[in-house]
């Protein structure tokens, strides 16, 4: 199996600028060859912001739940709370690694970084902010790992001790299907599959796009809504529900703008 990183996503395609839907596209899918249940892992060796190493060559002694993320995606704000209850249950049985990748959304505040130092701060910017309770590692600055892995914003992959991983979730705020899948872990049962859920964890991470917006800096909105004009909607009305726990605003903007769509076209539908 070749594990090289694909030259599509490489240089300044993989640190882009500025948010395009090409980019939504690609998030919404895995490629057939993906990496996925049963694949080794490919080699590589990174740094942690605690001095260690994160090393395929050196996973310990117990299996690892890594994730990809960063400090602007939304959805990657709507896991972490989960991610540290599961840290909490399995976190003495299960190695959690949070892999810090390219900005998902970047803007003049938090830009794309564009130097291996730069990329540092923002994973220290990241762990600071959610004030993780496990590892961070820095990925290179043309995300070598990040890319070899078919880059999604936080995708989760549970590798055994051997280095073959064992699950994959599209969006790692998925946490039931997580904690399916590490419970069977720990339990000393083969794990083997995948979590495809789509519209739930989107709808989950759309309470926090509008903070995201905010941290990100100027040009940020704006890119939303030029690339995904539907996300931004929701995004904007989510902003109404500031009473429910963010989680839960993207649901009820997409029943408020379910219910607004209705009652317009109502007086179309409805018989003379």
């Amino acid at each position: 199996m070749d594990l090289r990183p694909s030259a599509d996503h490489a240089g300044p395609d993989y640190r882009f600028g500025r948010f395009r839907t090409r980019l939504l596209i690609d998030d919404m899918t895995f490629g057939r060859n993906a990496l996925g249940p049963g694949s080794p892992l490919p080699e590589f060796d990174l740094p942690t912001l605690d001095g260690g190493r994160f090393a395929s060559r050196s996973l310990g002694r117990r299996p690892v739940l890594m994730v990809f993320g960063s400090r602007t995606c939304p959805v990657t704000e709507s896991a972490v709370p989960g991610l540290k209850r599961l840290h909490s249950r399995f976190g003495e049985r299960v190695r959690f690694v949070l892999v810090n990748t390219r900005e998902a959304h970047p803007g003049r505040t938090i830009g794309q970084p564009t130097t291996a130092a730069r990329k540092h701060l923002h994973a220290q910017r990241l762990g600071h902010h959610h004030d993780l309770p496990f590892e961070v590692a820095v990925d290179d600055i043309d995300g070598t790992l990040h890319r070899a892995f078919t880059p999604k914003p936080n995708s989760a992959y549970l590798i055994d001790e051997e280095g073959t991983i064992r699950f994959r979730a599209h969006w790692a705020n998925d946490e039931p299907a997580l904690r399916r899948a590490l419970e069977r872990t720990v339990s000393g049962h083969t794990v083997h599959g995948r979590s495809r859920a789509m519209v739930g964890p989107l709808l989950r991470a759309v309470g926090h796009l509008p903070g995201v917006v905010t941290a990100a800096g100027r040009g940020t909105g704006r890119d939303v809504w030029r690339a995904a004009p539907p996300l931004a909607v929701l995004g904007a009305v989510s902003r109404l529900f500031t009473r429910l726990p963010a989680d839960r605003r993207g649901p009820a903007a997409a029943i408020t703008v379910l219910l607004v769509c209705v009652a317009a076209a109502v007086p179309f539908i409805a018989p003379n």
